[in-house]
């Protein structure tokens, strides 16, 4: 007899529905389990005998084979142990095989039969909805996956609850989604002092999700007013939220079954890996650019990150999305963030100031920049230099708007965006931000009068932009219109998108 329970594998946010077959059969006794499982899969077999001990569940003295179909995709994680438990337990006859038809199960076993919970919930249960199955889960991964509520989703915290409800002995209880959490303490952009132009530059960046390149000395702030860059993002849109809530279950960041309404930050350290940063590794988890998905990437100390990583991130900028290649697949995850770069203007970090400046000036501050490719520096639409802030500057009282003053802004110049862009019809998915309109239509909504004609040609001759600084000025210019609650983009707006854009080093 062959017994099939279902269960599911991932291929980056998307699950596959895979058929966990068992037999047994008279033979050598054994247990073995095939279809392309990896360590964690194969060693279920000590975790599901240990789970039948505790439950006085002898296995039989035969020959035990778990299949796991489709036999050549690639099966990851601990969250097969349940199903092949189950299908086993189906096999030998102690569970109704027609029991297993309708659901699927994930979930990891301890060896005294407690279910622990497992990333990929969500996804599961997407894939559980397309499919009309319900989902059998841990009882700590259900209210995450309860956020599908097209799917019945059951929590169970023992095998032996999920024996009792599939032999109609005592039903589970459908689970209830966690929490959606609106926001959470950024700090406030007025604790910066001085900086002004900075906090400028992080309203404008933040309306438009414009890519932002900072340079300065230690201790300017740049740290500090990336960490509060966040908090002027409006709350996700219920369709960004589950995109990014996605991404955090199958990294396992979901806690007590919440999905964030707050846009996320991500701050890898410099000597993070190109899995860590890109995505990979053991089962193609998903990198920090996609974890930063709608929200803020910062990315501090910008020329010490390996010149391999740097340059993997050129595409992502550009497209919005990753592709983790693999031997036998191309597994894509959405990588569309807001990248914040910090960087000193040299290793020492004093290039402008001749006291504690090295012997090596100016080259020094041309070698560690240069670190930073053309074609990468290029796709930063903004860029500035935050000057040093003296003990005097400490002194002042707080200035500027507050957060949530700013904040206020940004959303209503991200309404203006929304609304323009649902009068035009698009191929593909609509553009959320100015930074993402396509070429074509900038021509349109940011058309430059004859004044802002003259002044972008003059920028273009004296900074030698491309053809993609030319649209990024545009872009900028178009978000900075906005933000002056504007129809067009005049001279002024394109001045300031200009004035952001200029080399550090070198032309670009």
């Amino acid at each position: 007899m062959v017994a099939i329970a279902y269960s599911v594998a991932f291929e980056g946010v998307e699950g596959r529905l895979v058929e966990v077959q068992s037999s047994v059969a008279a033979g050598l006794p054994g247990f073995s389990i095939v279809g392309l499982p990896d360590k964690a899969v194969s060693e279920a077999r000590e975790r599901v005998r240990a789970a039948f001990g505790s439950l006085s569940i002898a296995m039989p003295s035969k020959r035990i084979t778990v299949n796991l179909s489709p036999a050549d995709l690639p099966k990851e994680g601990s969250h097969f142990d349940l199903p092949i438990a189950l299908s086993v337990l189906a096999a030998l006859d102690l569970l109704p095989a027609d029991a297993l038809s309708g659901v699927v199960a994930l979930g990891e076993l301890a060896l005294d039969g407690r279910l622990v919970q497992v990333a990929g919930a969500l996804p599961a249960a997407m894939t559980s909805a397309e499919d009309d199955r319900a989902l059998i889960c841990p009882s700590a991964s259900a209210p995450e996956a309860a956020w599908v509520g097209s799917v019945p989703v059951f929590g169970a915290s023992h095998l032996r609850e999920v024996i009792d409800h599939l032999t109609e002995r005592a039903p589970l209880r459908r689970a209830r989604p966690g929490d959606a959490s609106a926001s959470v303490g950024y700090g406030d952009l007025r604790e910066v002092k001085g900086q002004e132009r900075a906090k400028r530059v992080m309203e404008i960046a933040a309306a438009g999700r414009h890519h932002l390149m900072m340079v300065g000395p230690p201790g300017a702030g740049k740290s500090m007013l990336a960490a509060r860059l966040p908090g002027l993002i409006p709350p996700l849109a219920p369709a960004e939220a589950l995109e990014t809530a996605m991404i955090h279950s199958l990294a396992g960041l979901l806690k007590d079954g919440g999905i964030p309404r707050h846009a996320p930050y991500r701050d890898p350290h410099h000597t993070a890996s190109m899995a860590a940063i890109v995505g990979g590794g053991r089962g193609a988890r998903p990198g920090e650019i996609s974890l930063a998905h709608n929200g803020v990437l910062f990315m501090d100390e910008f020329p010490e990150f390996s010149r391999q990583v740097l340059d993997t991130l050129r595409q992502p900028v550009e497209t919005g999305e990753v592709v983790v290649a693999r031997a036998n697949a191309h597994i894509r995850y959405p990588a569309r963030f807001l990248l914040v770069a910090a960087a000193n203007p040299c290793r020492c970090g004093y290039l402008a100031d001749p006291a504690r400046a090295c012997a090596r000036v100016p080259v020094c501050g041309e070698d560690y920049l240069g670190r930073i490719s053309g074609p990468l520096m290029d796709r930063f639409d903004l860029r500035i230099e935050v000057p040093a802030v003296g003990l005097d500057d400490l002194n002042l009282p707080a200035s500027g708007d507050t957060s949530a003053v700013v904040a206020a802004r940004v959303a209503a110049a991200r309404k203006r965006q929304t609304d323009r862009f649902a009068r035009y019809e698009f191929g593909g998915s609509a553009p959320r931000c100015n930074s993402d309109t396509p070429p074509a239509l900038l021509d349109e909504i940011a058309a430059p009068d004859a004044a802002g004609r003259d002044l972008i040609q003059q920028a273009a001759d004296k900074l030698g932009l491309t053809a993609r600084g030319y649209h990024r000025i545009l872009r900028t210019a178009r978000t900075i219109a906005d933000l002056d609650d504007s129809d067009n983009v005049g001279s002024n707006h394109l001045a300031e998108a200009i004035s952001y854009r200029l080399p550090f080093i070198r032309g670009g």
